[in-house]
């Protein structure tokens, strides 16, 4: 363990070299904007007063139905707070009500099906229900004090205590009043707070597969409740909430490439390292149970993708149409760059292979999204199928950990190159926002060595407190049995 971690603290003093390097080279710092397009998109109404209109046009008169129906244009705000209910967008809030759905499906079943084809028969029932326990653990900690932490104004590094207990969330009937984000003050905050904890659960759902098969079902609740408060919610914080410190330096996340998958990722690493291999890792054939969950799993990652990028875009517009293309087309070059990438070098494709290379463009287009066109998109995903199949394979050998469903090869790695390459495909015309390489990388290190240092502290002590690890006996007659007198059936 000691040498992997060697490695990883080397890696990490090289690239903060070599982003310090880039960062004074770089010629400008860009204007600060928010991480997320629900800080670039305030209103998803249109000031008709302020379109030019042709010479000699007649002027157009506007129904009188069709005037009372009309939302009002919202009212700019800096903290979250009660507005009228005729100002809320309706086709924007369908919109964001679906794709909180399809990002919960992600999740539940998606991950569960996903990893729980890929583990051995006797580990089947124990990772699936890790999954449906962080579901359920971290909403209850996103409703105590998560979703304040994360979402409302307080300082550049944490949100401040206004929403706690999710106090304030109110729907007025009578006064016509509803409670509203600053971030998105077209929607209702209950719309925007629901979206935002499901890729608060996504998150810690994912680094399940780097620990699976071994872990104490007792401490991996420990340690996710603990990493949602102190790593997911700062982190959120930093990078979408407008006065975030990242997001204020200018940094591009359109949906989640630093605060989900590099975080995610790094996580998963950490927690390989601290729990160790697997008993028999490097020296036996560990079958997975059956692939096709793993393929049923990746088509519901492929599908609720479209709400985690589409939905980041906080409105029913143009941008969320270009952010959902785009994320079909990364896909779909993610998963034949790995394709061909295992098909040199093992000489043959593998269904694996392809529902690998596929998250792994999905992985790398989520920043970008927003902020890149078509051909962009091509790029980055062919680009994150070949990086992360390396990922998976010659980095994972270097790192020296049983990283067993490759969180960290895949997500870490796929969020690097997605995060790395927005800043050099970013096109202004999009979002108005512009990129920057130097600027991307900063946000890509910090992250890095946050949640790997939180993370190693948390596992630290938890491993002092009640053991990381489950017995020899108990891993080898299988979680399902020894965690939770479970049996899947033939």
């Amino acid at each position: 363990m000691n040498t992997g971690i060697g490695r990883w603290v080397a890696a990490c003093v090289m690239t903060m070299s070599m982003t310090a390097v880039a960062w004074a080279q770089s010629p400008t710092v860009p204007e600060a904007a928010s991480a997320s397009a629900a800080a670039v998109r305030l209103s998803a109404s249109t000031d008709l007063s302020a379109v030019p209109q042709a010479v000699n046009a007649e002027p157009v008169s506007t129904p009188a139905s069709l005037a009372e129906t009309a939302p009002a244009a919202p009212v700019e705000l800096k903290r979250p707070g009660l507005v009228m209910q005729s100002t809320i967008n309706g086709a924007d809030t369908a919109w964001m009500i679906t794709a909180t759905a399809l990002v919960l499906l992600m999740t539940l079943p998606g991950i569960a099906l996903f990893y729980g084809g890929m583990v051995r028969k006797k580990n089947v029932i124990n990772t699936m229900a890790s999954v449906v326990a962080i579901a359920a653990l971290v909403s209850l900690l996103w409703f105590l004090f998560g979703y304040s932490l994360a979402f409302t104004p307080g300082s550049g590094w944490l949100g401040g205590s206004t929403r706690f207990w999710f106090e304030g969330f109110v729907y007025l009937k009578e006064a016509g009043k509803v409670s509203v984000s600053h971030i998105a003050p077209a929607i209702p905050e209950s719309v925007f707070a629901m979206f935002q904890l499901t890729f608060a659960i996504i998150t810690p759902a994912l680094i399940v597969g780097a620990f699976v098969e071994r872990m104490k079902f007792s401490a991996m609740l420990w340690f996710v409740a603990l990493w949602s408060l102190l790593v997911y919610a700062p982190v959120a914080h930093w990078v979408w909430e407008p006065g975030g410190w990242i997001a204020q330096m200018g940094a591009l996340d359109f949906a989640g490439g630093t605060v989900v998958h590099i975080n995610a990722g790094v996580a998963g690493l950490m927690c390989a390292y601290f729990i160790g291999p697997r008993r028999g890792y490097g020296r036996e054939a560990f079958e997975p149970f059956n692939l096709g969950l793993t393929m049923a799993g990746t088509g519901l990652l492929w599908v609720g993708w479209f709400g985690f990028n589409a939905g980041s875009a906080i409105a029913a517009d143009g941008r969320a149409g270009l952010a959902m293309l785009v994320t079909h087309v990364a896909a779909a070059a993610g998963a034949m760059a790995w394709m061909l990438g295992e098909w040199l070098v093992r000489r043959r494709p593998s269904l694996l292979g392809l529902c690998s290379g596929a998250v792994a463009g999905l992985v790398a287009i989520t920043p970008a999204a927003g902020f890149v066109t078509p051909g962009s998109a091509v790029v980055i995903g062919g680009v994150a199928g070949l990086s992360c199949y390396w990922g998976a394979t010659g980095l994972k050998r270097w790192l020296g950990a049983d990283d067993s469903l490759d969180v960290f090869g895949v997500h870490a790695v796929g969020g690097i190159v997605g995060s790395l390459l927005t800043g050099l495909l970013a096109d202004a015309a999009i979002s108005g926002a512009r990129g920057s390489v130097a600027t991307q990388a900063v946000a890509t290190v910090a992250v890095l060595v946050y949640g790997a240092v939180v993370s190693a502290l948390l596992l630290l002590a938890i491993r002092r407190v009640i053991g990381l690890r489950v017995t020899e006996s108990a891993e080898l007659n299988g979680l399902d049995i020894s965690q939770h007198r479970e049996r899947i059936g033939t």
